[in-house]
């Protein structure tokens, strides 16, 4: 069984373990658990893998009335695991992160079944360091991480990406065509993930004027709501090297052309970066749960493997430090060949050896 969800940063993860997994034993059965209404109630069956939901939900900042029945769907988020647990019988269940990652691992603990933690991040949850105290094995991303959990538990594996999205290969040509780029001039690569990111999106809106005077291309993910705004500011301009997208598909596509990323710091974001290896600016998300995107970017950055721009300051700070960085060929390798030292190649293949360790034990 493999439970969380919520983002596409803990359901990717969870899907390419279960096929990492399925490479290895063909014969393997999987039980994904989910979050009722969460995007992992698509995307798993999408990816062709059976799920079931939980009940669980988290808390939701500034609606305080809408909190007076989480602990009643955690009552019933328990149940309901323990329940799928004596149906399915699992060797062994795997938390990714997410809502239904806690409910599920408990119930499995408490039931004696051999559990497997993915810690994606530098700074563990506060649910998940709980749940470390009895977990068979915790797989993580990051040295030093015996802070958080057992020492004697703990296997450095990296965090397991969607290959599709990193495996770059003879792609540039095809990404020039797909997003209408030309030769010669610098390009720049904006994501602020699936929804987009407010800060990130209002950094680039304040730097139109000093990057199209640059001559910079730049391909501008900007999530739904920050779309027409941003379509706006780029046709003021008359911008015509500025493409502006709600949501990119092709990330490999958009990785192969770029010549440098601004990203947030989700664990998953930064993994990527490090296995294709590209000069990054990171604009950690200030609301993330006790500010591990900020921790994330600093493992990086002491590191020298990114850069790092508040999301307090992006009108005023991102597009210097983007333009720096253009014009600095020498800092962009030296950012390049320090995130590449980062990257794990293997990371669903060795956390798929332990699953399966597991099981057999």
């Amino acid at each position: 069984m493999i439970a969380g969800g919520g983002t596409g940063g803990h359901i990717f993860p969870a899907i390419a373990i279960a096929h990492a997994v399925r490479e290895q034993r063909s014969d393997a059965e999987f039980l994904f658990v989910g979050a009722e209404g969460k995007m992992e109630m698509e995307k798993v069956p999408a990816a062709g893998f059976r799920i079931e939901a939980l009940p669980i939900r988290g808390f939701q900042r500034g609606a305080m009335l809408k909190n007076l029945g989480l602990p009643w769907r955690l009552v019933r988020s328990l149940l309901r695991a323990r329940q799928l647990l004596r149906v399915f019988k699992p060797d062994v269940v795997v938390g990714v992160g997410g809502y239904a990652s806690g409910p599920l691992l408990a119930a499995a603990q408490r039931a004696g079944v051999p559990t497997l933690i993915q810690e994606q991040n530098s700074h563990a949850g506060m649910t998940n360091r709980h749940l470390g105290k009895r977990a068979s094995v915790i797989c993580v991303a990051y040295a030093g991480m015996e802070r958080y959990f057992p020492k004697e538990r703990l296997l450095l594996t990296g965090n397991p990406v969607r290959q599709e999205v990193v495996r770059l290969a003879g792609k540039q040509p095809r990404g020039m065509e797909h997003f209408g780029l030309r030769e010669g001039a610098p390009i720049v690569f904006v994501t602020g993930g699936s929804l987009g990111a407010r800060g990130i999106n209002l950094g680039i809106e304040a730097a139109l004027p000093q990057l199209k005077k640059r001559g910079v291309q730049v391909i501008w993910q900007t999530g739904l709501p920050f779309e027409q705004r941003a379509r706006e500011a780029v046709q003021r301009l008359a911008y015509a090297d500025c493409h502006v997208h709600p949501f990119v598909a092709r990330m490999d596509l958009a990785y192969a052309v770029a010549d440098l990323v601004v990203a947030r710091a989700g664990a998953i974001s930064v993994s990527e970066l490090a296995l294709v290896k590209l000069p990054s600016i990171l604009v950690p998300l200030p609301t993330a749960a006790e500010d591990h995107q900020t921790r994330n970017a600093r493992a990086l950055t002491d590191r020298g493997a990114a850069v790092l721009v508040p999301d307090a300051t992006t009108t005023t700070d991102l597009g210097p430090a983007i333009l720096h960085l253009l014009d600095d060929a020498d800092q962009r390798e030296r950012l390049r060949s320090a995130i590449g030292a980062m990257g794990a190649e293997n990371a669903a293949a060795a956390i798929a050896s332990e699953v399966i360790r597991l099981a057999r034990s």
